[in-house]
């Protein structure tokens, strides 16, 4: 058998780019089928096998359990699993008929569904068996690829236990999905655990409770984020970054309201598209269909027809921070990596033509230096493409798409740009740029974008008076510099809550050794506050060793130690968060060295 890249690229996933990809991928897909046969030998009769892909961080296998399946089961499988590895067992690929692949699976309802769906295709039905044919030890309906023989799995681990819909629709059952992973060698498995428990460590929502940062209540409602003081002062650190970013490529900022007419997301589209993902708003003087807003577009293109507009008045640009809401599935929120109501650094402008270009260098431009500003600099740009096979998916005709697509695929070019081409990642008017950043545990995502839309302005009948008095149609580009809420998810989990001191809710703790001490360090305390530094001061009775644990625990860049001799000096003794003591220094001297920090958004807590 011999599973070559060029065989199988049509049907690999997005994250499959090389032959090195490749190899990765029928080990884990293999991975799958070796665990599937450890499962059947294990508990006979008690696993009804549905589907197990093979996916960027590893596999999962979705199967009807009539056992209670935990994760204090893993290390009997994993074993098995082992020998199963050890036993170096061929992969063999056997074409096979819908009528005998029918009967080899009558007892299984999921396979018998795939069939089904085969049956209305041109696909080419195969069986992969583990072991020699005629003595071999597990079978499976699969397209494949796999690797020769089990020993080419050098290192695997289950990882988790979820829950997981059938075919991923909540009106089918339940299924019991196992998640694993599989590398090939020892070092990369190791390396990998230990950034899925970093991962776990980081966690926005846990490190969001335990930085006082973010509340989430059932009363309130799920999905529905509230960000405490400490959580308002970073939330409010992103988005005024955000908009002296916008300052600088002459965006302004509007207000638009949390709801409106349904009739605009007609005319925008949304409403056929997105309806059901947005929440309703009923009044009781009226019986107007309205809804909340789940994106700003269409009101923006009611300020922009609010006036008649110049060519000289172009581009138009404004952006605005208010409120979105959609209605997220209960098992699909997750934080706020993804809830019902959020907030994005969201920005439309409106151009002729011949300013596309210079206007997607500028939004580009600050995007650059945002990342940089984060410490992501690790990214790259995926050019998103409407997926040709569902044209139904998107707004406007072929003209307009093969335009927008031509001409966003020359301006990356043209800009000298690395990108890669990703059909189906466009929004539902227009194809866009994004910039896919990849945070300090090696995660991928997607954070910027800017979108080129030739199609709503003209849904909206817009116009602007051209330079010979004729009426033409602006064209509309939306950007997001960060995106939505979603950013700060990432960023607490990007910098473990250790964030640098501009974007840090507490600045400096003012920690006095005793409370002889404590009229000083009100002093000091007010001080700072005046100078606008997020500043608290710990004034409990606890031992200077805990005082400073805590701070740490905290992770407060600067720890000021105020004893007997910095009263009488009018001096600070700094320790950073790290454990870390700097020399001590003048009070003045401190705060003009954190100001320039905070003003310089530098990463370094050096002073």
């Amino acid at each position: 058998m011999n599973d070559t890249y060029q065989d199988f690229k049509h049907l690999m996933p997005d994250w499959v780019e090389n032959e090195a990809d490749f190899e990765l991928y029928k080990i884990r897909h293999s991975a799958e089928h070796v665990f599937n046969q450890a499962v059947e030998e294990l508990f006979p009769g008690k696993v009804k096998r549905a589907i197990g892909p093979a996916i960027k961080t590893g596999f999962y296998n979705d199967a009807r359990w009539e056992y209670t399946l935990t994760e204090d089961d893993f290390a009997k499988i994993e074993a098995r699993m082992a020998e199963i590895v050890k036993a170096n067992l061929p992969f063999v690929r056997v074409d096979v008929s819908l009528e005998e692949a029918r009967e080899m699976f009558k007892e299984n309802p999921f396979k018998q569904e795939l069939l089904s769906e085969f049956a209305a295709s041109d696909q080419k039905l195969t069986l992969y068996y583990t072991g020699n044919l005629g003595q071999h030890v597990f079978v499976d309906l699969c397209r494949g690829p796999h690797v020769d023989s089990t020993n080419k799995i050098k290192a695997f681990k289950l990882m988790s236990i979820a829950g997981a819909y059938w075919r991923g629709d909540e009106k089918n059952e339940m299924l019991t999905r196992v998640y694993g992973t599989a590398f090939d060698s020892q070092a990369k498995l190791d390396e990998f655990v230990h950034l899925q428990e970093e991962a776990k460590l980081r966690d926005h929502r846990k490190l969001a409770k335990e930085l006082d940062l973010l509340v989430f209540s059932d009363l309130v409602g799920s999905g529905l984020p509230m960000y405490t003081p400490r959580g308002s002062r970073l939330r409010n650190a992103v988005y005024n970054y955000s908009r002296e970013l916008n300052r600088k490529i002459g965006y302004d900022e509007v207000n638009t309201p949390n709801f409106n007419r349904g009739e605009l997301f007609k005319i925008s589209g949304h409403y056929d598209k997105y309806k059901d993902d947005m929440f309703k708003v009923a009044s009781s003087y009226s019986e107007e269909e309205m809804f909340l807003k789940p994106m700003n577009c269409p009101q923006h293109t009611q300020i922009f027809a609010s006036q008649l507009r110049s060519y000289k008045d172009l581009p138009y640009r404004v952006a605005d921070f208010s409120n979105l809401a959609r209605d997220e599935r209960p098992g699909e929120m997750h934080g706020i990596f993804r809830s019902r109501v959020f907030t994005q650094d969201d920005g439309h402008a409106f151009v002729r033509e011949d300013q596309i270009v210079e206007e997607f260098q500028n939004v580009a431009g600050v995007i650059k230096e945002a990342l940089n500003t984060y410490d992501m600099n690790d990214y790259y740009i995926r050019l998103s493409l409407r997926d040709p096979n569902n044209k139904e998916k998107y707004l406007g005709d072929d003209e307009v798409w093969e335009k927008a697509e031509s001409k966003l695929r020359q301006m990356l070019i043209d800009m000298n740009y690395q990108f890669k081409e990703s059909p189906g990642e466009a929004a539902i008017y227009g194809p866009k740029m994004d910039f896919m950043a990849h945070d300090s545990l090696g995660r991928e995502w997607q954070l910027s974008t800017i979108q080129l839309d030739m199609n709503m302005p003209t849904r909206f009948g817009l116009k602007y008076i051209d330079s010979d008095g004729s009426e033409q149609t602006p064209i509309m580009i939306h950007r997001a510099i960060v995106g939505s809420e979603r950013f700060i998810g990432i960023i607490i989990e990007h910098f473990g809550g250790a964030f640098p001191v501009w974007l840090s809710p507490e600045q400096v703790r003012i920690v006095p050794i005793s409370d002889d001490q404590l009229e000083y360090a009100k002093q000091l305390h007010q001080k700072l506050f005046d100078a606008g530094i997020h500043v608290e001061t710990d004034s409990s009775s606890e031992r200077l060793g805990n005082k400073i644990r805590k701070g740490q625990a905290g992770k407060v860049p600067y720890l000021l130690i105020i004893g007997r001799q910095e009263v009488e000096s009018g001096k600070v003794s700094i320790r950073l968060r790290t454990g870390e003591e700097l020399k001590e220094q003048d009070v003045d001297e401190f705060l003009v060295k954190l100001q320039d920090k905070i003003k310089t958004r530098s990463q370094d807590l050096s002073l």
